[in-house]
């Protein structure tokens, strides 16, 4: 089965696949041991979304047909069991956190992290190089979920969800998180202007470039994301190792779009949900 032959495992077990009809789902197995609680990093297979968004492209923000985005966004729902509300948010590389206790009304608010302690929704993140990260306290019935480009990573936006789902009860020390589909240290250059940005607000930050090109380092943004999760005392972090720039057949990709000049680009999504 090509779709499964494509995705690139780590050398250690974190993740595992359940294909339902054409759709890959890709599920933690750190999260896949807690009760009650459903989650998912959908790969971009198995919607209806044609050309460069083919074909699962849950992304609003695209200039794909918006008929076969909600038409995407609908099957997306149907991978998080009897959830009954896929809750995304209007994603700007802040630190802002968003309380989900229903389905949203008709403009989303603009935030990076989604917290819920209500059963039924699903809290979503949209992605195309990007981290998406899934949290939850089983103990306290507390989810969370983090869009994590650099500059929001950088200024704490996971921590901030951290924060708020402490502020409904749940202790980091009991929280398990998973780094989804994400650019990979090998696939992410960046100038050394951009390495002094970082290493000038967080002094843990050297670590996580590797020499590249004259004028130019690889960025480990998983690696940085994780750090900053341990840093901030969870249970368990982990990441799914597959890279988006690389597996053009599983992910959309924002930075492949720009370097194959292609017009516009679609985002895959990622999800967790306390069971109704």
């Amino acid at each position: 089965m090509r779709w499964a032959l494509s995705l690139r495992f780590l050398p250690f077990p974190v993740t595992h696949y359940i294909r339902l009809g054409s759709t890959c789902v890709i599920q933690s197995e750190q999260l896949s041991k807690l009760r009650g609680i459903a989650h998912g990093f959908l790969t971009r297979r198995g919607g209806v979304s044609k050309g460069i968004y083919a074909s699962l492209n849950c992304g609003v923000g695209s200039d794909d047909s918006s008929d076969d985005v909600m038409a995407n966004r609908a099957h997306a729902l149907t991978q998080f069991g009897a959830a009954h509300s896929l809750n995304t948010v209007h994603q700007v590389h802040g630190t802002d956190v968003a309380q989900a206790t229903g389905p949203w009304p008709a403009k989303p608010p603009q935030a990076d992290g989604l917290v819920s302690r209500t059963p039924g929704i699903v809290l979503a993140i949209l992605t195309a190089d990007c981290a998406p990260v899934l949290f939850a306290d089983p103990s306290a019935g507390v989810i969370g979920a983090v869009h994590c480009g650099w500059r929001g990573t950088l200024h704490g936006v996971a921590e901030r969800v951290i924060e708020e789902m402490e502020a409904l009860d749940a202790s980091a020390d009991r929280i398990v998180a998973t780094v989804g589909p994400t650019i990979a240290q090998a696939s992410y250059e960046v100038t050394t202007e951009f390495e002094k940005a970082v290493n000038k607000d967080d002094a843990d930050g050297a670590a996580f470039f590797a020499p590249g090109q004259p004028g130019h380092v690889q960025f480990d943004l998983p690696g940085y994301v994780q750090h900053r999760l341990n840093r901030a005392g969870l249970a368990s972090v982990g990441w799914t190792g597959h890279d988006t720039y690389e597996l053009a057949d599983d992910f959309f990709s924002y930075r492949r779009a720009t370097h194959r000049s292609e017009p516009d680009y679609g985002r895959q999504i990622s999800g967790i949900a306390l069971a109704p």
